[in-house]
């Protein structure tokens, strides 16, 4: 019975942090990217799912393999100052910059717009993303099992309807697979794996792990080796069915080219498909669950970031926070679901690499001793790649500086910070250990003479 009870629990741990990972960035990205991709999709979703699902998930195993009791504590391991800097980029990429903005504008494609048809698309998003954060702020400053209960019916309900739009696109299909986007006809993995971070997942996973962890340990495991256990069964469980999501969206969104066009955002594919499969009924039926599950992330990131700034800064309340955020979000929305998408690009093109790289350090801690000059020196350089990097995604090329990071391997598939990473840490490792291995001088006190 107890060996029973414990794979439930574990059962819904894994479908808890899936429901955690599961938001609007994981419907729209893999369908826009088999849309691009044609005939190269699985390549390209390869690519996706490992930083899309492989990333989350050893995100997660590294916060419950530190022992640290959040990011901060986490990240404070390479210097205190890059712990509130970096966890609170974090914080902003997840929240009100480029998250939180997306459940709205995810939600007015999906479940407005098509309804709507040739009305004016500016005045209905604007008043449309009032209401949506109107209602997130006033959910957040009453924090219930409300939002919970909604939560745990409606993710189900958009499964099954995400589960029978990808089963009607296998069995009856819409077309063939055309020829990929310029962006995808070679190295289409590496292409879909820079696709993996538009999900924000990774950087998610920092927070997401927190409550994993604290959900485990209500069950009344304590020692890490059971933590680990535990986190990295329920972390595979969520990992599976994200990865066949993506999998069965990319395959949709690939071969849907013929019959419907190309579209420019991933949520205004959705939306044709499920009209072209199941009519007016379907879509209505999808636009309103698709719109009540990112009003509960919403909802969610809201409290979360609210919470994060109030402790960061706490001369402002709780419910300041979380008005600002709500009024924020709503402005940002409005610039809409592609220039959103374009502008978060540069940004996580720069920060990703640093959660990535800080993944693998928190694993391999113990191997160099937890020398703070590794974790210093590896994240440096390679954040000198990564920012440049992010300036190329915006538009603002140095040409300099790309002529000379041409040599690095990897780096024409947006994969150069990895050599200056692992150089990093050698680098650091060598001088830490000169540190401590350098003869301690100790001032032999004067003697006197007689």
């Amino acid at each position: 019975m107890d060996n029973l009870k414990s794979k439930s629990t574990t059962l819904a741990i894994g479908f808890m942090l899936f429901a955690l990972f599961f938001g609007a960035g994981n419907l729209i990205f893999p369908v826009l990217m088999g849309q691009m991709s044609g005939s190269n999709i699985w390549e390209a979703t390869l690519g996706f799912i490992v930083t899309g699902v492989g990333l989350p998930l050893l995100g997660v195993l590294a916060i419950g393999y530190s022992g640290s009791s959040d990011l901060y504590t986490m990240a404070k391991r390479v210097h205190p100052l890059f712990a509130i800097v970096f966890t609170t980029v974090l914080y902003l990429a997840i929240g009100p910059l480029f998250a939180m903005p997306r459940t709205g504008t995810v939600s007015y494609e999906i479940g407005i717009k098509p309804l709507i048809g040739d009305m004016n698309n500016t005045l209905a998003m604007a008043i449309f993303t009032i209401i949506f954060f109107a209602i997130t702020c006033f959910f957040a400053l009453r924090p219930g099992k409300i939002v919970d209960v909604v939560g745990k019916m409606l993710t189900p309900i958009l499964l099954i309807f995400i589960a029978l739009l990808i089963f009607a696109a296998v069995f009856n299909p819409l077309g063939n697979f055309t020829a990929p986007n310029d962006s995808y006809t070679e190295y289409a993995f590496f292409k879909g794996f820079q696709e993996g971070y538009l999900t924000m997942d990774t950087l998610a996973s920092f927070v997401f792990g927190i409550i994993i962890i604290n959900a485990v340990r209500s069950t009344g495991v304590r020692s890490k080796k059971e933590m680990m256990t535990s986190v990295t069964k329920a972390a595979l469980i969520a990992a599976g069915l994200l990865a066949l999501i993506y999998a069965g969206l990319a395959y949709l969104g690939a071969s849907s080219v013929k019959e419907i066009g190309t579209f420019d955002n991933g949520g205004a594919i959705l939306a044709a498909v499920s009209h072209h499969y199941f009519g007016s009924y379907g879509s209505v039926v999808l636009g309103l669950t698709v719109i009540a599950a990112c009003l509960t992330t919403s909802i969610g990131l809201v409290t979360a970031c609210a919470a994060y700034f109030n402790t960061l800064a706490p001369r402002l309340s709780y419910k300041t926070y979380a008005i600002i955020l709500s009024v924020f979000s709503a402005m940002v929305a409005n610039v809409g679901l592609a220039k959103l998408i374009a502008i978060s690009v540069p940004v996580l093109t720069a920060i990703y690499p640093l959660a990535i790289c800080l993944i693998f350090l928190t694993f391999l801690h113990k191997a160099f001793k937890g020398l703070s000059e590794v974790y210093i020196y590896s994240l440096g350089l390679t954040f000198l790649v990564s920012l440049f990097d992010g300036f190329n995604a915006a538009g603002l090329k140095i040409e300099a500086v790309n002529n000379l990071f041409a040599y690095l391997p990897l780096h024409s598939v947006g994969l150069g910070w990895v050599v200056p990473a692992i150089l990093g840490a050698i680098i650091g490792y060598t001088i830490g250990m000169m540190k401590q291995t350098d003869p301690v001088i100790k001032e032999v006190p004067n003697m006197q003479k007689d």
